[in-house]
């Protein structure tokens, strides 16, 4: 296998969640090569399990990888750019699927003691891919054990392995305001209900919630990055929209985060005599770490010379892993691939060698934990 190859043909086709069907088809062809002898393969909307049958199973390891693109128009300097206008891998799922896929050749030809599952989840990055899967029979008849995920880390340099026991990622919520009042000439303002003025109340209210109703001790981000309203500088807008994102390092703190901001906008509905909606899109569970499972990772890892070992800090970023961790012991390790630009950026470019150490890394640690 050519990794470097693989990932440029996939880096070409991004596609938005629960519409990978390039992916999915390119995927099922890679797979379709390999030897059949201890595979059986199951599809689910644009997804893909793999089962690797053991030689004399105990238990099912679980690999997932992530599959969709981000709506994002890359401006690398690739040769290999991304071939659907507005839509980049800007996440380094090209690089996650490298990863699986890698790993799945080796083992479907070098077969262990215990079953182990790839899963080649759809729509992470929205509308939220993990919780149907979950739920689906085809997850149900081979549900793992243990389960294992990584995700590339721009910031670290390539041979770093950074994670840690417990939380690593927060619990995350998109957040959709609209607001509905009465337009009119900007010359009769007492005769409208102007939403351009009530989403900037809202605005402004929403900066209380974390420094007044979250405690000091916990972490929690409410963030309005998009604001939409009227048409025209002398129209008074009739109606507006605020698109965000809250985070939380605890599910406890996302409740009342949502709690205080539904009030609020009750309260505006009330002082600017307006109709508003919440809806809060896709919900993103925390990454918890099993301790036992990320302790014994992080043991054999360790012992590797050419690996740097990193016991890093939680992270505010989302991750929809969360929700396979609650139901299956687990965990999740951040991949240092060196990038000056961060995640999400159209010019996101993870150095390629990150994809050996990361087969290397994890082929060490299946091979320990299937004897």
């Amino acid at each position: 296998m050519d990794r470097r190859a693989v990932r440029r043909d996939l880096h070409r086709i991004p596609e938005a969640g629960f519409q990978e069907y390039k992916t999915q088809q390119y995927l099922l062809q890679f797979i379709e090569q390999l030897s059949q002898e201890h595979l059986e393969v199951k599809t689910w909307k644009t997804g893909i399990l793999v089962l690797v049958k053991g030689s004399n199973p105990s238990k099912t390891v679980g690999y997932r990888t992530d599959i969709d693109g981000l709506p994002i128009q890359e401006q690398t300097d690739y040769l290999f750019q991304s071939e659907h206008e507005g839509y980049m891998h800007a996440c380094g799922h090209d690089v996650h699927m490298t990863i699986a896929l890698s790993l799945l050749e080796h083992y479907s030809g070098s077969r262990v003691k215990d079953n182990l599952l790839f899963i080649f989840q759809p729509a992470e990055e929205g509308p939220g891919g993990a919780l149907p899967m979950l739920a689906s029979e085809e997850f149900k008849t081979w549900k793992p054990d243990e389960m294992v995920a990584l995700h590339v880390a721009p910031e670290y340099p390539v041979g770093t392995v950074a994670t840690k026991p417990g939380l690593l990622f927060a619990n995350t919520s998109e957040l959709f305001i609209d607001l509905v009042g009465k337009g009119g000439h900007a010359a009769y303002p007492h005769k409208t209900c102007d939403m351009v003025v009530a989403g900037s109340h809202l605005v402004t209210q929403f900066q209380s919630i974390v420094a007044r109703n979250i405690d000091p001790l916990d972490s929690a981000v409410v963030t309005i990055g998009k604001i939409e309203g009227g048409t025209k500088q002398n129209i008074i807008a009739e109606t507006a929209r605020l698109e965000g994102t809250i985070r939380s390092l605890s599910a406890e703190s996302m409740t009342l985060v949502k709690d205080r901001i539904e009030a609020i906008v009750k309260g505006i509905e009330t002082s600017f005599e307006c109709e508003a909606s919440i809806d809060y899109g896709s919900n993103y569970y925390q990454v918890f770490n099993d301790a036992e499972l990320v302790g014994r990772f992080m043991e054999v890892t360790g012992e590797l010379t050419d690996i740097s070992l990193v016991e890093c800090r939680e992270a505010m970023t989302g991750e929809d892993f969360g929700y396979f961790l609650r139901d299956v012991p687990g965990f999740m390790f951040w991949l240092g691939v060196n990038s000056e630009s961060g995640l999400h950026s159209s010019t996101l470019k993870p150095d390629e060698a990150a994809i050996d150490v990361a087969f290397d890394v994890l082929t060490n640690y299946i091979d320990t934990i299937t004897v």
